[in-house]
């Protein structure tokens, strides 16, 4: 990374676990510093102590073959902290989720998700994925959606079925879904069946809520339910998130700070910290032009990379 624009959340690595243990809030061993923007929206903690980072990378690097998505990253997310991931087409933002998912190991460097190893900190995360509609055969009613997310057999612990039921009723409630409880997925709109997603990642009050491109082809109305149904999760039980998204406007009212990935680099900030016309010019390498009008922000002159694509599935033979 560019040498100015130094990395945030430097301190030594936490020692990552391969079984689930409680979590808890501890001192940071890295001594005194600043806590991450978003955090005080979360968990009460000690104001004397710093809260361990519910996501660290440290000396990241994600490559396929000779080509570098990003290298060097170090990047710590707070409990309760809003970090959104922002880039042109094909710059690493979904496979970055897939690393914090244990679904693609980093070519160097380490990372931890709530003090342990991705994979076996699934439990602790929620998944909010792109809205993809349902074949309107599909038989699967919008509580049975949810109980996918509330039934604890994946983890070996098969849940009473009253339990189950009881939970995807609350979850239903919550997200403003139960008018459809028993409505084939098939039949519900785009907006109606990503209301299901977001209940079904927060079924078991994950400690990070991670979201690839969640608004995408919702309409304005569901974009602010959904956005807001994230960012209450945040703000009641201190979640971290993580939201992937090729448009800011939607969530920015939320964001503490910004990825932005490009030209196999990045930069870390707070919205107006990133979203400079200098800062991404520099990055870009191209004359890149900020504008802001009537509250919203568009880059314009953004080369996207049409001809790269961010899926390790196909960039891998």
């Amino acid at each position: 990374m560019d040498s100015s624009t130094p990395p945030t959340g430097h301190g030594p690595d936490l020692p990552l676990r391969d079984v689930p243990e409680p979590r808890t809030t501890t001192p940071d061993p890295g001594g005194p510093g600043t806590t991450a923007p978003g955090a005080a929206a979360g968990r009460r903690r000690d104001p004397g102590a710093r809260a361990a980072p519910a996501i660290r990378l440290r000396d990241a690097e994600l490559a396929f073959g000779d080509r570098v998505l990003w290298s060097g990253l170090d990047l710590d997310v707070a409990p309760g902290e809003y970090l959104a991931v922002l880039g042109s087409n094909g710059t690493g933002k979904t496979s970055f989720l897939k690393v914090l998912l244990g679904l693609l190991p980093l070519t160097s460097g380490t990372v931890s998700v709530d003090g342990l190893r991705p994979r076996a900190a699934a439990r602790h995360v929620g998944y909010v994925p792109q809205q993809r509609g349902f074949p309107a055969r599909t038989p699967l009613r919008a509580k049975d959606l949810v109980a996918q997310g509330v039934d604890g057999d994946r983890w070996g612990i098969r849940l009473h079925p009253g339990r189950v039921r009881r939970r995807v009723a609350e979850l239903l409630e919550r997200v403003g879904a139960s008018d459809y409880a028993n409505a084939p997925v098939g039949l519900l709109s785009g907006g109606e069946q990503q209301r299901l997603r977001v209940a079904q990642a927060l079924a078991a009050d994950p400690s990070v809520m991670l979201c690839d491109e969640a608004l995408l082809s919702l309409d304005l109305h569901h974009q602010q339910v959904v956005s807001e149904l994230v960012h209450e999760q945040r703000v009641r039980h201190g979640s971290a998130v993580v939201f992937v998204t090729h448009d800011v406007n939607p969530i920015i009212d939320h964001v503490d700070r910004i990825l932005y990935l490009a030209n196999g680099s990045f930069r870390i900030g707070t919205p107006d910290e990133v979203l400079r016309s200098d800062v991404l010019s520099e990055l870009y390498g191209t004359r890149i032009e900020v504008l802001r009008s009537n509250g919203r922000i568009l880059v314009a002159g953004r080369p996207d990379s049409t001809h790269h694509t961010d899926s390790p599935e196909e960039l891998i033979p």
